[in-house]
């Protein structure tokens, strides 16, 4: 049986930006790989992660050299960008029950629901707004913290980091 996890564009934002719990972000990928997972995400992934990209060049977070190697780098990732039939009605119709303003989140709780798989975010707020009734929804502050800290201590230590 092959084992899927849908993951936001900002989990695949922070390999390369280096964001706040981007080390989390790190060991959580790493896991997957490890487990042999395979990473899932609507077709918007690709124009999310592109736009998130082009908006820290636009304001000066990125250099311009920089982008295209940022942009390269999470195209790589491997995350495979699906598209089932009625995922859009699906997506607006859990966008009007948790109250969202828009549906660009709702498309990703839409696909882990329609694939049956569970999904992590990086955004707190839809974590929040969510996790009461979704138990397949994760946010990634949640994941591992203590672990990922203490590794992150002991390469400190070591004179790795």
């Amino acid at each position: 049986m092959r084992s899927w996890v849908c993951a936001d564009a900002g989990l695949a934002i922070m390999q390369v930006l280096r964001e706040p719990l981007c080390d989390l972000a790190d060991a959580l990928w790493a896991d997957w790989n490890r487990q042999g997972v395979t990473v899932i995400a609507p077709l918007l992934w690709g124009y999310e992660v592109t736009s998130v990209i082009r908006k820290n060049t636009f304001r000066r977070l990125l250099t311009p050299e920089d982008e295209q190697d940022a942009l390269d780098a999470v195209l790589r990732l491997p995350v495979e960008q699906r598209q089932p039939a009625d995922l859009h009605q699906r997506a607006c119709a859990l966008a009007r029950r948790f109250n969202r303003p828009n549906a660009y989140d709702a498309h990703y709780l839409a696909l882990a629901e329609m694939l049956d798989c569970p999904f992590w975010t990086s955004d707190e707020r839809l974590f929040n707004a969510v996790h009461g009734e979704l138990s397949w929804v994760h946010w990634l502050g949640h994941y591992r913290k203590a672990d990922v800290l203490h590794e992150r201590q002991a390469d400190y230590q070591a004179g790795r980091r």
